[in-house]
């Protein structure tokens, strides 16, 4: 008896010792998976830029909001090279500006209609021109035949411009001495040192337009007059009417009426469904926290994309099922 009592007390400790070991392995698996983090690339532009500076706030409200996601952002060439990477499945996630955007859903301009569908829209970008203060620019006409700098290559903010032009009926290639950056933060200090007679930008809080706002030689805004609007849009409809606000730069005294899109954060069409919806839940939460962080992420917000998608179809389904739960859409 004796015997067979040592014998099952053995067992016993043998099971223990296995169930111990057993419990340490599915603690650390128990462990992985919950402190696991799905991660997210996400592609944004040249240092410097409107892009980064968001995408890098993006990251850590949604990281910070959602500890199961690691969004990391990552320096691209901007807008027309993250439509392609995302297409290949080489980013998660990418920042768009709306009119690389809109050529890419329609498959205009000589490609194909994109796979990428749009997880949120980002802010809206009315474009115009910085100057110097004591500059003699006043009008877009005062600019032909000037050294003016564009944008970054590869950015959205060229393909802006050359659609506004185009309204007016000038070339940017041509009309003008067109200067393409290597990287957008290049841009202000070509302005302040006479380099460029313009820089050429986007939206409220955009960095280019700040750096030469707040430099002490000062800033004057050029954007299209209000019969330059019309034109513009009888000619391409898809631009809207958008303002900035007074006092969104250093002396901007008063609003800014111009045209321009709606930028978005795309996302590869083989992300899947609950990633996205998780995305999307994610980001409503932490709108406020996001507005907070960054002036230009206060148009970030669900409401917003459902009425800047050109079409519901091109929202990721995740991201629409979402949508649908808490009414956005129908």
């Amino acid at each position: 008896m004796l015997k067979i009592r040592q014998d099952l007390l053995l067992v016993a400790a043998l099971l223990s010792l296995a169930g111990t070991a057993v419990a340490e392995e599915g603690d650390k698996a128990i462990s992985s998976t919950i402190t696991s983090r799905t991660a997210i690339v996400l592609g944004t532009a040249t240092p410097g830029g409107g892009f980064p500076l968001y995408g890098n706030a993006f990251a850590a409200v949604m990281n910070a909001a959602d500890a199961t996601l690691a969004i990391e952002p990552r320096n691209t060439k901007g807008s027309n090279e993250n439509i392609p990477l995302l297409e290949q499945d080489k980013l998660d996630i990418g920042l768009v500006a709306g009119e690389p955007a809109y050529e890419a859903f329609f498959g205009l301009a000589g490609r194909p209609k994109t796979s990428a569908k749009i997880l949120t829209a980002i802010y809206s970008s009315p474009g115009m021109f910085v100057v110097r203060a004591d500059s003699p620019y006043k009008t877009i006409s005062d600019l032909k035949g000037q050294p003016v700098a564009f944008g970054a290559k590869g950015s959205g903010l060229p393909i802006l411009s050359r659609y506004i032009l185009d309204g007016l009926g000038l070339k940017q290639d041509e009309d003008f001495k067109s200067i393409y950056l290597d990287r957008a933060g290049d841009g202000p200090a070509m302005v302040l040192d006479g380099r460029a007679a313009a820089l050429w930008g986007a939206g409220i809080g955009w960095p280019g337009f700040a750096a030469v706002a707040a430099s002490k030689a000062g800033a004057r805004f050029i954007a299209p007059s209000a019969d330059e609007i019309a034109r513009i849009r009888a000619r391409h409809s898809f631009l809207k009417p958008l303002t900035v606000p007074a006092n969104s730069y250093p002396g901007q005294t008063a609003a800014i009426p111009s045209v321009g899109s709606w930028s978005f954060v795309l996302v590869r069409a083989s992300l899947p469904d609950d990633v996205a919806y998780r995305l999307a839940r994610t980001l409503h939460g932490a709108e406020a926290a996001f507005c907070g962080k960054l002036a230009q992420a206060c148009e970030t917000t669900a409401a917003n994309t459902a009425a800047a998608a050109p079409d519901l179809a091109l929202i990721h389904p995740g991201v629409l099922k979402y949508f649908r739960e808490i009414g956005v859409v129908k």
